[in-house]
């Protein structure tokens, strides 16, 4: 039960940390408020209210996972390294095709929402 407590307690202190040092994750921590009631005014179904609302999710993990790797870039070197800023790109690149995904199920929703598909 402490180990799981532990967990617990560094997750939040992980979410607190990113929230307060990077601006996307704030951003989509707002879409994600937004996202919760809007999926059900545009979802009937409770498993496309539960993908959509997780596809939000994912964005922000793979945010945080990105932030990660980011800052650990920064610890290991402070002098510019041609191989860590394509690592930075590679994290940075799945954060853009997270938000495509994300994109792509809310249009499709969307669209059977109001008839269109």
């Amino acid at each position: 039960m402490h180990r799981l407590w532990r967990a617990a307690v560094n997750s939040w202190n992980g979410l607190c940390a990113v929230a307060r040092s990077e601006e996307a994750f704030r951003q989509e921590a707002l879409v994600f408020v937004v996202s919760v009631p809007l999926a059900f005014l545009v979802a009937t179904a409770p498993w496309k209210r539960l993908a959509l609302i997780l596809v939000i999710v994912l964005i922000m993990i793979v945010e945080l996972l990105n932030t990660a790797i980011e800052k650990l870039g920064d610890r290991v070197s402070i002098e510019p390294d041609p191989r860590m800023g394509l690592i930075k790109d590679f994290a940075s690149a799945a954060v853009g095709l997270s938000l495509l995904v994300a994109a792509a199920v809310w249009l499709f929703a969307l669209l059977e929402r109001f008839g269109l598909i």
